[in-house]
């Protein structure tokens, strides 16, 4: 696996990483067996892997737990990326209330993830959505200070905008950028990536297979697992559906063409926007993480990129890519 480098203060990883949220939520349905998941995860080190992507609010606190179960034989050998940011009880790990990124707060969550992590230091720190009821400056300064502390190597952003990027990064160096971004979703190009070029930050793109429609797999037919948040996505409706069709049309033609999956054009296709970009798409099934991983074996050429440019822009994508609430958490 081919190695990249997330922003300009050291951070180097695999290409393509690993995201655990769907290993122990219900985003996708009921969560799948816990050990089958520990599994997997090694499977993805055995094959090269090296950033592994998770969050206390996933679970909550479960899907740490089950990262760092799974990568304490790897310790020193791999990264592992978690994020702070909201209020969680941690007796009943449930959500207490919103956004919170206070300074105390996020030291105190530090430490709690670094127990479930069992890890000495969090190799990247997200904080998951920007609070508008903090400063970004002093969200900066808290990560300044345990990295400073050595309980933090890098600090990291997730959909955050371009002017609350720079000023965070005036502060303590951003090493990467979280946010969507796929052919379904390409916003970022707008402001998100001319900014980090310029300041040398990393960005790492989820839901980079636009949560399973650019795999090809889903259609006006597919039915949804009650509890799969996609049934409340309004770009997942049917109406939506029947325009966005014609994106996974040119997706799997040019999968034809180069004798590889959908999928993997269209994993491919985001390693070649940048050098510095690491999609890490999830799932809980050995096939297709090798599957994914084989992406990183297809290259398209200068004038293929620009034929998928062509036929993609000529598709008016139908639907929000979350929900209306969701979408007022973001800081985009």
């Amino acid at each position: 696996m081919q190695k990249r480098k997330l922003g300009s203060q050291g951070l180097e990883v695999s290409a393509l990483g690993l995201g655990c949220m769907s290993m122990s939520t219900t985003y996708y349905g009921a969560p799948p067996d816990r050990q089958e998941m520990i599994s997997l995860i090694r499977s993805a080190v055995e094959r090269g892997v090296t950033m592994f992507d998770t969050a206390e609010v996933y679970g909550p606190f479960s899907n740490e737990e089950l990262v760092g179960e799974a990568l304490a034989p790897y310790k020193g050998k791999v990264a592992i990326a978690t994020k702070f940011g909201f209020d969680l009880n941690p007796e009943t790990a449930q959500r207490t209330g919103g956004l919170n990124s206070r300074p105390d707060h996020i030291k105190s969550v530090a430490e709690a993830s670094l127990k479930r992590l069992k890890v000495d230091t969090i190799d990247l720190f997200y904080q998951h959505r920007v609070d508008p009821s903090v400063p970004i400056e002093d969200v900066a300064g808290a990560v300044k200070d345990l990295i400073a502390q050595g309980k933090v190597k890098y600090f990291g952003l997730s959909e955050a905008g371009a002017h609350t990027i720079r000023r965070a990064h005036a502060v303590q160096p951003v090493s990467a950028v979280q946010s969507e971004y796929s052919l379904w979703w390409r916003e970022p190009e707008n402001e998100i990536l001319p900014t980090l070029k310029e300041l040398g930050i990393g960005f790492v793109p989820f839901s980079p297979l636009g949560a399973g429609f650019l795999t090809g797999k889903i259609d006006l037919n597919t039915k949804f697992d009650t509890t799969d948040f996609r049934n409340a996505v309004p770009r997942f409706s049917q109406d939506a559906l029947k325009t966005n069709m014609a994106l996974v049309d040119v997706v799997r033609e040019m999968a034809t063409r180069k004798k590889c999956t959908p999928a993997q054009i269209a994993l491919a296709w985001l390693l070649a926007q940048k050098p510095w970009i690491v999609p890490i798409p999830g799932t809980t099934k050995l096939h297709r993480l090798e599957e994914n991983l084989g992406a990183a074996s297809v290259a398209l050429s200068e004038s293929e990129l620009h034929e998928i440019h062509l036929a993609t822009s000529k598709i008016e994508m139908q639907g929000e890519r979350l929900p209306e609430w969701a979408m007022k958490m973001t800081g985009l």
